[in-house]
């Protein structure tokens, strides 16, 4: 089992969203990760048929922050947007009330 190769969800207003409306769930995942990993992974994990998966690589971003302007690195990383069939949900994420 890949269980190991999704590292955590990624909730944001544009997230939230997706899964609402579109069945368009985000994880963030390992860098070596395949798609057809990550799709057996979500299956088995959360029980649901997965019908595509979609993945972004957001490389290192150099910038300067604080007083003396020191130099920070945010670390590569990578998003997987998973699509569910529509009776499928994941429960990890709270988006059946009504706003």
């Amino acid at each position: 089992m890949n269980a190991y190769l999704i590292k955590k969800p990624v909730v944001t207003e544009r997230s939230l969203s997706l899964a609402k409306k579109e069945h368009v769930y985000t994880f963030e995942v390992e860098m070596g990760a395949h798609k057809g990993q990550i799709k057996e992974a979500v299956a088995s994990v959360f029980g649901v048929k997965v019908l595509s998966v979609n993945t972004v690589v957001r490389h290192r971003v150099k910038k300067k922050t604080g007083k003396k302007r020191m130099n920070t690195v945010s670390p590569k990383t990578k998003k997987a947007y998973v699509t569910l069939a529509s009776d499928n949900h994941i429960d990890l994420f709270d988006v059946g009330g009504e706003s």
